[in-house]
């Protein structure tokens, strides 16, 4: 009896040896477990990083494996039906059976009356039938009436949305006989969609406005850039066992600014190129892109809206790159692109053209109307009163003007001065009123008259526009071309006059230079 004690008490002593190793073995595992799964949780976070990083650094070299050119024919909503389904609908209601009594049989259909009976018992059953008949007859009747409804119901939506498919499809095609025929709103629906459908990362705003000057074959383009705050602020994460804390390094400052910088730049190369790629027609002969971020200046807690990037390039300079080899930044240098010196500080640059200056342009139909005689018609000024005019344009500007020689084509040329200091000095200025494109060697003639005088700046202002070659020659040169847009909206700007541009019928454009081919 006291051995088998002894022995039980060692058992048990045994069985609490053996839970404890296993609670023990037990914490063990799930302390494993619990760090594997805090590793693995780092491990995804900076996975995550890693692959937010790489995607800010292949902006550019993301949109070179895409056709940006838009499909008409995607644009159509595809009309796809559900065949009609009448559900339980369609299931005739079951005809009732006309159930006959058994005839008599043996001996009992000799009996009296067996004949009577008979002829009762097959009155009523004919009587039951009509009964059930009656109902199966009015229930079908209502089953039918029914599924003619759902049926009517469902041909009516089907036919609707027909209908609607096919207004839109001839929408789409009105759209894109326009585009191709080169209506102005239709290049810049088209422009939009172009990049509307660019996929970037999120975060990114996308925000962008177009206009087009048929003029000039020119669009200009003002689109929105993220914050500074698209760069992870995290350039790791860590696990610290000791604290049980996931743990950031900071990634340092100017590693954010370098790579803001370079989103920036991928951005502005990016969208010229989706552009260009996308008009398979080249309508577009020069893009002229002025890059602006919405954010709160952190100095005055204000909102600000600068201009980080702008840039003007023609097609045919733009497509002797090789965007999938360029440095970014260094190719916008080479563009002779403005950008800011330290984009992630709000430092801005001028752009190269204002977007209001082109978009003024184009005011609707009722509008051109309802001011059509009450604005003059800047080409049908005396030459005097032209002059007056520009003169007094610039000098509204800030300039002080004074009036050379008359032109030899007939237009204005004056030298001004700019009295900023730094920024100012002296200005040659010309004006054309040309119905046609201003050629080239007006560009040329300019610049040779700046060099000629001394000056700082030269501007050629005129009632037509300007080809790629005259921007191709005027690129990183201090010249700025101004087209009949761009004069309409600084007359009212600064000088309040409200004018239109309309050549007569029998207008012949002065100058020799009209006889040289833009291109």
């Amino acid at each position: 009896m006291e051995r088998a004690a002894r022995q039980h008490e060692r058992e048990l002593i045994r069985a609490e040896r053996e839970y404890q190793r296993q609670a023990v073995a037990e914490e063990k595992e799930r302390k494993r477990l619990y760090l594997e799964a805090r590793a693995a949780e780092v491990d995804e976070l900076n996975r995550d990083l890693a692959a937010t990083i790489a995607g800010l650094e292949g902006l550019l070299h993301h949109t070179l494996t895409v056709d940006d050119s838009v499909d008409f024919e995607a644009l159509k909503v595809q009309f796809d039906f559900p065949a009609f389904n009448p559900g339980p609908l369609g299931v005739p209601v079951e005809a009732p059976l006309l159930e006959l009594p058994e005839p008599p049989g043996g001996v009992s259909k000799f009996l009296p009356g067996a004949k009577a009976k008979r002829e009762q018992a097959l009155a009523e059953a004919q009587h039951r039938h009509q009964e059930t008949m009656s109902d199966y007859e009015g229930r079908e009747a209502a089953r039918k009436e029914q599924l003619a409804a759902k049926r009517a119901k469902y041909d009516e939506l089907v036919a609707r949305g027909r209908a609607e498919a096919d207004d839109q499809h001839a929408q789409v095609d009105a759209f894109q006989a326009a585009y191709d025929s080169g209506h102005a709103q239709a290049i810049v629906d088209y422009c939009s969609t172009v990049l509307a459908a660019s996929q970037y990362p999120d975060g990114f705003p996308q925000g962008h406005k177009v206009a087009w000057d048929p003029e000039s074959r020119q669009l200009a383009v003002e689109y929105d850039l993220p914050t500074a705050e698209i760069v992870p602020e995290v350039r790791e994460y860590r696990y610290i066992k000791s604290k049980d804390q996931i743990a950031t390094t900071a990634r340092p400052s100017a590693q954010r600014k370098s790579l803001y910088a370079g989103v920036i730049a991928q951005i502005a190369l990016r969208t010229i190129h989706e552009l260009f790629e996308a008009d398979t027609l080249s309508h577009l002969e020069t893009i002229a892109l002025n890059a602006h971020v919405d954010t709160i200046d952190r100095r005055t807690g204000h909102p600000v809206r600068p201009c980080l990037l702008t840039l003007r390039t023609t097609r045919d300079a733009f497509e002797q790159l090789d965007l999938a080899h360029v440095d970014p930044e260094a190719c916008l240098r080479g563009l002779n692109a403005g950008v800011s010196k330290s984009p992630s500080e709000l430092l801005p640059v001028r752009p190269v053209l204002e977007f209001n200056m082109v978009d003024a342009r184009f005011v609707d139909e009722s509008d051109v109307l309802s001011t059509i005689d009450q604005r003059p018609n800047l080409m049908e000024l005396t030459p005097g009163e032209f002059e007056a005019l520009i003169t007094n344009l610039f000098e509204k500007m800030g300039l002080e003007t004074r009036m050379t020689q008359a032109s030899r084509d007939g237009g204005v040329d004056c030298v001004a001065w700019d009295p900023r200091p730094i920024f100012g000095g002296k200005v040659v200025i010309q004006a054309k009123r040309y119905k046609n494109t201003v050629g080239v060697s007006a560009v040329r003639d300019l610049f040779g008259t700046m060099q000629n005088e001394g000056a700082s700046k030269g501007i050629l202002v005129t009632t037509s526009g300007y080809g790629k070659a005259s921007f191709a020659f005027a690129d990183g040169k201090p010249l700025e071309l101004l087209g009949g847009s761009n004069l309409l909206y600084l007359l009212e700007e600064h000088a309040g006059i409200q004018a239109k541009i309309e050549p007569p019928e029998d207008w012949v454009d002065p100058g020799p230079e009209m006889d040289e081919p833009d291109g």
